[in-house]
């Protein structure tokens, strides 16, 4: 592991931008950071990749098929697709779990979508704004690393995926509870030992800076 996976996240950037430049997916993540990203990351390069194009696949069919009766976000992490946002009614927010679970390479999909308006501009704002403190305050702590959970919000609810450990997953949510704003934490994790964690963080490869 420790031998290909730097290889592998620079072999991706080059197909990634292959393939946005033909049109098919898009990759929007920029140079270095999308390599460094993927190097830090428990997951492997290759699902990574997939996740990255999950979200995408998604938010398109979603959005075709469904327009304006559902606002869907789509969070994929190690292929479980978290879907969010606000349906219309049930029958609409059924058809978007039908269609998330369509997408290529989902092995789960946790359909929390709400059944309510639309969320306006200035909801939206908020719930970036909670996430955004829910991963400063992250950056302090010293019982994972910040890299391995990530963070949705929708109407104040803060949704936590990663591949952690059950200690690692306490922490956050327990963060993520006491963060000014949030009125509910929901985990979305995929739980491993921590023989598990060990063996992950191990093969990960620090990124080596760019040559001048």
């Amino acid at each position: 592991m420790k031998s290909i996976r730097k290889p592998l996240a620079w072999a991706a950037l080059s197909i990634g931008t292959l393939v946005a430049a033909q049109g098919c997916i898009p990759v929007i993540v920029g140079g270095t950071g999308m390599a460094v990203a993927m190097v830090s990351d428990r997951r492997s390069s290759g699902t990574y990749l997939e996740d990255e194009g999950i979200e995408w696949k998604a938010g398109k069919w979603i959005n075709e098929r469904l327009g304006d009766k559902v606002h869907a976000n789509a969070t994929s992490f190690n292929r479980k697709l978290l879907i969010t946002g606000e349906a219309f009614n049930e029958a609409s927010r059924d058809e978007a779990g039908r269609l998330a679970a369509a997408v290529d390479n989902v092995r789960e999909v946790v359909n929390e979508l709400r059944i309510a308006p639309t969320s306006t501009f200035g909801a939206r704002s908020n719930d970036s704004y909670i996430s955004s403190k829910v991963k400063a305050r992250f950056v302090d702590q010293k019982d994972f690393h910040i890299q391995q959970v990530k963070v949705t919000t929708e109407a104040g609810t803060v949704y936590l995926m990663g591949l952690v450990s059950r200690r690692e997953g306490d922490a956050a949510t327990e963060i993520a509870r006491t963060t000014n704003g949030v009125q509910k934490v929901v985990r979305v994790f995929e739980y491993i030992s921590e023989d598990e964690v060990r063996r992950l963080d191990g093969a990960i490869k620090p990124a080596e800076p760019a040559n001048p």
